[in-house]
């Protein structure tokens, strides 16, 4: 896959897989092109070159409204909630192609369950929220699609130690759940910790690809991502 943003050229021939039910991670430093490798998955970011394939289907033309209703939702950077909605609007937003009642319904469920806190501020205006509870309506709006893959992108971005345990410790919880996740994450330690596979991206293009634990015991990932000489 090759994508541009005018006449840069921001990913240069990334190719990678993630399979049904796995967690596969993307590490690399700032503008390396993880978030450009996710627009241009979910077609925010058409690729100029290449195919996106899924459940066998090339789906690099559709647009990105059409992702959501193929079974890929995102939790972008930065959590993107609409801060004038209530939580209930914002999760019932991440429903608006669907017309299942019942489905819909189990799935609030779903989130309320993974996220209790949600439920306890479901009237209250989203903007006036703690950064980790945007944050767990951000990922909640996502589910609320129903997702085969969700694209999960920087989700401890800008909490606390103790957050981003909670955070990562439910993202494993949807993942075995059946959702097979895409983690683009800042923090390498922590994504390696709950990813099967990661993939490390360099100024556009990948430069290594191998099992979490492979990947955590490499010497360059060591001393590049994870803060150790």
């Amino acid at each position: 896959m090759h994508s541009y943003y005018g006449s840069i050229h921001a990913l240069r021939g990334v190719s990678l897989t993630v399979e049904e039910g796995e967690v596969v991670t993307l590490i690399g430093s700032n503008g390396a092109g993880k978030t450009t490798t996710l627009r241009s998955i979910n077609g925010v970011l058409p690729a100029r070159q290449g195919k996106v394939i899924f459940d066998g289907e090339e789906i690099q033309d559709v647009p990105a409204h059409g992702m959501v209703e193929k079974g890929i939702a995102q939790s972008p950077e930065g959590r993107k909630i609409f801060p004038r909605m209530t939580v209930l609007e914002n999760l019932e937003m991440g429903a608006y192609h669907r017309n299942d009642r019942d489905g819909i319904s189990r799935d609030m469920d779903r989130v309320f369950e993974l996220f209790p806190r949600l439920q306890e501020r479901i009237k209250q205006e989203a903007g006036t929220m703690s950064g980790g509870e945007q944050q767990m309506l951000a990922i909640g709006r996502a589910l609320m699609s129903s997702p085969k893959l969700l694209l999960l992108d920087e989700p401890s971005m800008g909490l606390a130690p103790v957050l981003v345990e909670r955070i990562f410790d439910i993202i494993k919880e949807i993942n075995q759940q059946g959702t097979t996740i895409l983690l683009v994450e800042q923090n390498a330690n922590v994504a390696l910790e709950i990813a099967t596979r990661g993939y490390v991206l360099e100024t556009g293009s990948i430069v290594n690809a191998a099992p979490a634990e492979k990947l955590r015991q490499d010497p360059k990932v060591r001393e590049a991502y994870l803060g150790e000489i």
